[in-house]
């Protein structure tokens, strides 16, 4: 009876609280899988608002602003599926290994989340439980089905970073982030720097590593994908109209980038 207690005590999501996981175009046709670490910014409602005011909550401390419209609307375009993560980066991030200190943050940038403060064990581990573990088994669902199928499957990661960080303003459009895989960033770069309206970011504004992502690592070159991660600024996306433009942009460069692909061999 006391471990039930424990259990219902610990347990995060309950009546009136949305799944976590969000799906777009689920049998689309394309070699492109599309995911979403950082789609949303709902908070469970046992957390309430985490103790964090409204307007910080609508920052990119709470997720990853614009790139919602920019994933559905490239996910319907090249038809492909999109796999996204509707609850705040804030409660789990789930581009972090569950061990990083900024897996569950307790300051974000300069604001500080009380609601992350001395949290227990059991906190922690219904957060990884009913979030973080539920959004990636089904990615990991997904690339299993799709390699027993022997369906191609290529990897992008969509992001948005902030123009100004810390003060320093951010001169990137886009950019494409890797660690040890550089076959789809070297092509995108290729196709990013041809567009002459771009200033192109190599690793910029953040390059991925082991210790501070989780998706690319994990999904991408454990499973030996071709794989990129993207990160489009976020004063270009705030809008529907910027959000479609980047679509319509990377929907192109993708149809572009598939062919050549093809053409290596690296998607039959």
């Amino acid at each position: 009876m006391a471990l039930d207690t424990a259990d219902a005590a610990d347990q995060l999501l309950g009546e009136g609280d949305i799944p976590p996981v969000h799906e777009v175009n689920a049998t689309g046709a394309s070699p492109f899988l599309l995911t979403a670490d950082h789609y949303g910014r709902v908070l469970p409602r046992a957390l309430g608002d985490l103790g964090v005011a409204e307007n910080e909550l609508t920052r990119h401390i709470a997720w990853d602003i614009g790139i919602a419209g920019v994933a559905e609307r490239l996910a319907e375009m090249i038809d492909a599926h999109l796999i996204a993560q509707r609850y705040s980066r804030l409660v789990i991030d789930c581009n972090r290994p569950p061990g990083a200190v900024s897996s569950i943050p307790v300051m974000s940038e300069a604001t500080a989340i009380p609601g992350n403060e001395a949290i227990s064990a059991g906190e922690r581990a219904a957060r990884r439980r009913e979030i973080f573990e539920p959004y990636h088994h089904r990615i990991d669902a997904t690339i299993g089905r799709r390699l027993h199928d022997k369906r191609p499957t290529v990897l992008v990661s969509l992001h948005s970073f902030t123009p100004v960080y810390a003060g320093v303003e951010r001169p990137w459009h886009i950019g494409a982030l890797y660690n040890r895989d550089t076959v789809l960033p070297q092509l995108l770069l290729k196709h990013l720097h041809a567009e002459s309206d771009l200033v192109v970011g190599d690793n910029e504004p953040y390059a991925v590593n082991d210790l501070t992502d989780y998706t690319i690592p994990v999904h991408g070159e454990a499973r030996g994908l071709v794989s990129t991660g993207i990160e489009i600024r976020q004063d270009l996306i705030a809008d529907q109209s910027g959000q479609r433009q980047w679509a319509e942009r990377l929907a192109r460069i993708f149809a572009e980038i598939e062919l050549e692909l093809r053409a290596e061999r690296l998607v039959d």
